[in-house]
């Protein structure tokens, strides 16, 4: 599929050009033709390094022993076993349940990129420390490991940036190598801007933003130079793998008190804080195709704003639960990829369809709009057959007021000439909701035939699209564009 030709080209791009940054790693012993690294400098690389070991050929993860991390005088900062580093846990952006409790998410705590093996510690170390790596034999199948202190060593820089300007950079050159680093270092209760710059890279990991860090801004270098990604999902971090959960899982700020349990957790960028702002780069959940609900952005707070970005996943792509404004961007998935409860004005952006499903579903009560596109092109992915998408579906027995606006969209045949799906298929019980389209037209600017659109749909005014395409309107007063609330 295109999406998938798309993204190779994207990371072949930022790997490339991240892989010249790189220093050579340090070499270990001889017999064993691993070779072991952190990103930038060994004299002062990040507090939140990755780890990296390279193998000749692509290694495969063990069962037993564990990779230790200590300070230089032996004292033990982290250990990561092998028996449980594909369902590690460990607290992501200081996380805390509804409850007040610390929440650990599930993560890989050791990854097989090709023929390197990345390391992802619980925690960040300490500035200014000297520490040394050890590898258990049985860690990686066929390896003897390292045990020798003076095989694998780095320090980290010696002080903490400013909190106000942060750079993250994949290759060491930055405050910071992660972006959850750089949020990390912003002060809770922030009440100041600050602007986190992610230079060109991949950076695998889950990244969480709570609620008392607002007014951060997070850049990219582009949308092809700088992608965030990972495969986190129900079946991961969600309801799936918490139905059994605590106190501890709860999810924080629930809109909908019993469907919003523990699907908070789920999201590859998740966001609970209002006044935030990210641009200029991809965000992937790179969970596959039928893997559950995996977002590759949740926003879960008023005037969240995205700009110039490219969002991939399959189902339930992006999802803002609060006011949120989306602009020049590309979202891609097949089932309900953009939802959620909250007022949403998207604009000036590409909806691509990679497989038969629905590209909107709004939860939106009767209190607020729901989710308002305007001046956007619905493509397809190669595949994806005439007739098999709808522009929006809603289970209006239970989401009366359910809202979906589509205004000057150019649309392909992918588009079912029905549009809308409800359940129960009964207009009569959607006397509340709101399906309305203005001058939909086919992908060369021809008009759309609407004549079997769902009979409780309905086409706008031209005075109604007019006020309706509006951002601050369908925002409360909220202008995004010109900042003013």
């Amino acid at each position: 599929m295109r999406v998938k030709a798309t993204l190779t080209a994207i990371l072949t791009t930022v790997l490339t050009s991240t892989a010249l940054a790189l220093p050579p790693p340090a070499p270990a012993a001889a017999e064993s033709g691993a070779r072991f690294s952190v990103p930038g400098r060994a004299d002062r690389t990040c507090v939140d390094a990755p780890l990296t070991i390279t193998f000749p050929t692509p290694p495969a993860l063990g069962s037993s022993g564990a990779i230790e991390v200590r300070k230089a005088d032996g004292t033990l900062a982290d250990r990561i076993e092998a028996a449980s580093a594909r369902t590690d846990r460990k607290n992501i952006g200081a996380a805390i349940s509804d409850t007040g409790l610390p929440h650990d998410f599930s993560y890989e705590s050791i990854m097989i990129d090709g023929s390197a093996a990345r390391v992802y510690p619980h925690r960040q170390l300490e500035y200014g420390q000297e520490y040394y790596v050890t590898v258990d034999p049985g860690v990686f199948t066929g390896f003897d490991g390292v045990q020798d202190p003076r095989a694998w060593r780095f320090t980290t820089g010696r002080h903490a940036p400013g909190p106000r300007h942060l750079t993250v950079s994949a290759s060491g050159s930055g405050d910071f190598c992660t972006v959850q680093g750089a949020i990390d270092a912003v002060p809770t209760g922030n009440s100041r801007p600050v602007t986190i710059d992610v230079r060109p890279g991949v950076y695998t990991e889950i990244v969480y933003v709570r609620e008392d860090r607002p007014h951060l801004t997070v850049r990219g270098s582009g949308a092809k130079r700088t992608v965030i990604r990972y495969p986190n999902n129900d079946l991961r971090n969600g309801d799936k793998a918490l139905s059994g959960g605590g106190p501890a899982d709860v999810c924080p700020r629930r809109v909908l008190e019993t469907s919003d349990l523990h699907n908070c957790w789920r999201a590859s960028f998740g966001v609970d804080a209002a006044d935030f702002r990210m641009s200029d780069l991809t965000l992937h959940n790179t969970t596959p195709d039928g893997g559950s609900q995996a977002e590759a952005f949740r926003g879960n707070n008023d005037r969240i704003t995205l700009e110039r970005m490219n969002l991939v996943s399959n189902q339930d792509t992006l999802r803002l639960q609060g006011k949120g404004f989306v602009t020049d961007s590309r979202i891609s998935g097949d089932t309900d990829f953009v939802w959620g409860t909250g007022t949403v004005f998207i604009q000036d952006s590409v909806l691509e369809s990679t497989d038969s499903g629905y590209i909107s579903q709004s939860r939106n009560d009767d209190t607020r709009p729901g989710t308002v596109f305007v001046r956007t092109r619905l493509a397809r992915a190669p595949g994806v057959p005439d007739g098999s998408v709808m522009l929006s579906r809603s289970a209006v027995w239970r989401f009366t007021h359910s809202q979906a606006v589509f205004i000057d969209t150019a649309m392909d045949t992918h588009i079912a000439p029905v549009g809308w799906q409800i359940d129960p298929n009964d207009c009569a019980q959607a006397q509340s909701a709101s399906f309305w389209e203005y001058r939909s037209t086919d992908l060369t600017g021809h008009p759309v035939d609407t004549s079997q659109r769902l009979a409780c749909s309905r086409q706008l005014t031209a005075a109604e699209a007019a006020r309706w395409s509006d951002p601050s309107f369908v925002l409360g007063g909220w202008d995004p564009q010109s900042g003013r609330r």
